[in-house]
């Protein structure tokens, strides 16, 4: 028998909020969610793992209607579309890096430059 998930288990594997599941689902970033008997979801493994990934998607700052369109792609079996979307959203975090980077650089300088004049002089 396949281990399922409630929604409240995804939602603390995830850090999703339950209304964000149940969103993430009204937009179709899920295929239909399997219900119990009692009319409870029951996610499996890879729908966890689907909501993992779009946590790290949204994490690096992915905008929505990009990771909609994603998981469109990946629905469709459009490997090609799927690796230039995720290699854009990777080059885009690179330049994000690089300029967090350069701001820790000056950030760094400038407490340098203050702890030298808070220390006493010798």
């Amino acid at each position: 028998m396949e281990i399922t998930y409630a929604i409240a288990d995804i939602s603390a594997e995830t850090g999703l909020s339950i209304d964000v599941i149940r969103y993430y689902e009204r937009i179709g970033l899920l295929p239909a969610v399997k219900r119990k008997e009692n009319g409870h979801r029951a996610y499996s493994k890879s729908d966890l793992a689907r909501f993992t990934f779009v946590t790290h998607l949204k994490r690096t700052q992915m905008p929505l209607k990009e990771i909609e369109q994603y998981i469109r792609y990946y629905n469709e079996g459009n490997i090609e579309a799927c690796y230039r979307v995720l290699h854009e959203h990777k080059g885009s975090i690179e330049r994000q890096i690089a300029e967090l980077t350069d701001s820790l650089g000056i950030l760094n300088y400038k407490l340098d430059n203050y702890q030298q004049l808070i220390q006493p002089q010798e």
